[in-house]
């Protein structure tokens, strides 16, 4: 037995002193929080960094949301970095930590689910070194109703840039309750109810998502995107939990992979909206982080209701007598609007598109005129649009003869190209005060703050798809209750609602669901699908009623609601609130609501519900309290609207 010595002793700690203080210095582990304003959502970012020869670094981030007083997991184990021409920055090493600055400003939107809208929340930018010494900012911003990230990579030299693809990736837990589409390039597909999810797919945003045993949601999509970048996707390869943001894979004829720009480069926003389903349905995050408007004068930009050609014949504008149908429902319903689509080179029967034009400017109804973007295979004239100086010349020629917006169709994916020439359609459309409608399009980013003559997108499964094939019959009511929670809070949604007639296939949602589309689904220009007779069959209280519908509102909340199940929506125009209801269920339901959100103590609320069949309407009104609970018996695949004033 060997004794241990003083000396012995004190060798022993120096060595251990000199070991310990080298480990000290190789490894490094950060955790930084940022914190909601009104300390509901809390944001942990992890940093762990070991130099040396078997170098190893790891860079995640926690959310968590408060409920019962204590912060609880919502969505961990997320990660960071991207891929590039220049290096990767993914192996990354936190080296500075900014302050946390106050982001509180104030905006009105001309379109949207809210007229006046707050951007505050708390800000900080962390800045990593990968293994090249490079470096990679990334800012984060925690809202009242979600999370907001983007990259940003500082000017090293006079370069250029290719930025492939990101290393960002979502984990979400196992069994989680999900409602995602599968990536389509026209955003033309259903979100399918799923708790165990599909490998091996691209996904579209948004993604929606439900966190396991609380009442708490996140939708996943991203905003802000400019011409420095392409438009992501999730994919999940790897693991069926683990969604990673991933960019578009090169096209035919655009070889190009990822975002090529010169330096500084920033990201577009990753944006995770938070909370409760009404947090979530009615947040702005997606414009909250977009630019501010760019115009100087809006006055010209006016939302409204469309009288639609398209959908009751599965064609479009060629015939001059039908055209003039349109107009003059246009007319009858008080619609400012009528959209003279795809065939208009060709009209005949009577007149050409410049006598269109001026039978309607006759009747005072603006008309509004179908393109194809060129960038597809697609007929029509495929250098109009695509081509700078012929754009220019087209719009300027829209201006003489007096139509007032476009509707362009047919884009070619999400590559940067289609980036850049979505955002020079809006800067030309404007300097001739066009509203612009893209269809066939990306899902909106929040271009609509930036660029307010964007009226509204396609980039949804809609009213179009009777004309194609059967699948809608027996899905839209699930799927009509499912959009509200999904494609449609991330901006202006253009399905073409509300049909009473058939087009070539049937639908089998009642009348009173198809009328309360008119509300259920925003859209700054309301094309509503029906041909003339439709409208005009009505009674008197649904017809008066899509009169006088807005199609741009002062603010809007959520009553009542499950994806696929059921949805009451209340939105707001001056001192009127319009409430639409559907059932999604192929029984009846009753939906309920609470009128707590008006102002006055009693009102007078005006309900158009289904009548004893799906193609009748009941219809009363009654004196109401405030804070007083309604019930709205609904038919299998029905629904309601309401006005209360």
């Amino acid at each position: 037995m060997k004794i241990l010595t003083k000396t012995h002793a004190f060798i022993l700690f120096q060595v251990l002193f000199v070991f310990v203080h080298k480990v000290a210095l190789s490894q490094n582990k950060a955790s930084h929080s940022l914190i909601s304003p009104n300390g509901t959502i809390k944001l942990v970012l992890e940093n762990h960094y070991r130099a040396g020869n078997d170098a190893e670094a790891s860079t995640r981030f926690d959310v968590y949301y408060k409920t019962a007083g204590k912060f609880t997991p919502v969505i961990t184990g997320n990660e960071l970095g991207i891929a590039t021409d220049a290096g990767e920055f993914k192996n990354l090493n936190l080296k500075q930590v900014g302050s946390i600055n106050r982001i509180n400003e104030k905006y009105e939107m001309i379109t949207g689910k809210r007229k006046l809208c707050t951007n505050a929340a708390t800000e900080r930018s962390f800045t990593f070194v990968n293994s090249e010494g490079k470096i990679l900012n990334v800012i984060f911003r925690v809202y009242n109703d979600g999370v907001a990230f983007r990259y940003q990579i500082p000017k090293w030299e006079n370069k250029t840039i290719n930025v492939k693809d990101e290393f960002t990736a979502y984990h979400i837990p196992a069994n989680t309750e999900r409602w995602v589409q599968t990536y389509d390039p026209g955003y033309e597909n259903f979100y399918p109810y799923s708790t165990t999810g599909e490998k091996n797919k691209a996904w579209a945003y948004p993604a929606l998502f439900k966190t396991n045993n609380l009442p708490v949601w996140y939708l996943i999509s991203e905003a802000a995107n400019t011409e420095m970048n392409c438009a992501a996707r999730l994919t999940n390869d790897k693991d069926v939990n683990t969604y990673k943001v991933t960019y578009p894979e090169p096209r035919k004829n655009f070889r190009q992979q990822g975002a090529i720009s010169a330096l500084p480069w920033v990201s577009q926003w990753h944006t995770l909206l938070i909370g409760s389903l009404p947090t979530v349905v009615q947040s702005t995050l997606i414009t909250d982080v977009s630019v501010p408007n760019v115009f100087q004068n809006t006055d010209w930009i006016k939302p409204g209701s469309v009288s639609w050609i398209y959908w009751a014949y599965n064609h479009g504008s060629k015939d001059y007598k039908r055209v003039t149908e349109y107009i003059d429902l246009a007319k009858t319903m008080n619609w400012p609007y009528v959209l003279i689509d795809w065939e208009w080179e060709s009209m005949g029967n009577g007149g050409n598109l410049e006598d269109a034009i001026k039978y309607a400017q006759s009747k005072g109804i603006e008309p509004m005129l179908w393109y194809n973007s060129g960038t597809t295979d697609w007929t029509g004239d495929s250098e109009k649009i695509k081509v700078k100086a012929n754009r220019i010349k087209e719009f300027q020629w829209l201006n003489r003869i007096g139509v007032y917006g476009v509707k362009i169709d047919f884009f070619a994916g999400d590559q940067q190209d289609m980036m850049r020439l979505y955002l020079d359609i809006l800067r030309d459309a404007a300097q001739y005060h066009l509203m612009v409608d893209f269809h066939g399009a990306t899902i909106p980013r929040g271009w609509a703050r930036t660029y307010p003559n964007l009226m509204t997108t396609e980039a949804v499964y809609g009213a179009e798809w009777y004309n194609n094939n059967e699948v809608l019959t027996n899905k839209a009511a699930v799927h009509n209750t499912t959009l509200p929670f999904t494609r449609n809070v991330v901006g202006s949604m253009d399905y073409t609602p509300v049909a009473f007639t058939n087009s070539q296939h049937p639908h089998i949602t009642s009348y009173g669901h198809e009328l309360a589309l008119s509300v259920v689904f925003e859209s700054a220009l309301q094309n509503f699908a029906d041909r003339p007779q439709g409208f005009y069959d009505l009674p008197d209280a649904p017809r008066n009623f899509l009169k006088a519908v807005p199609t741009a509102w002062d603010e809007t909340k959520l009553l009542s609601g499950f994806p696929g199940d059921h949805i009451v929506m209340a939105r707001r125009r001056g001192t009127k609130w319009y409430i639409g209801g559907l059932n999604g269920l192929d029984q009846a339901k009753t939906l309920k609501f609470n009128i707590d959100f008006i102002k006055s103590k009693n009102a007078k609320i005006s309900i158009i519900k289904d009548g004893d069949n799906d193609k009748s309407f009941g219809i009363s009104s009654r004196q109401v309290t405030k804070g007083q609970n309604i019930e709205v018996e609904c038919l299998p695949r029905g629904g309601f609207v309401a006005v209360v004033e």
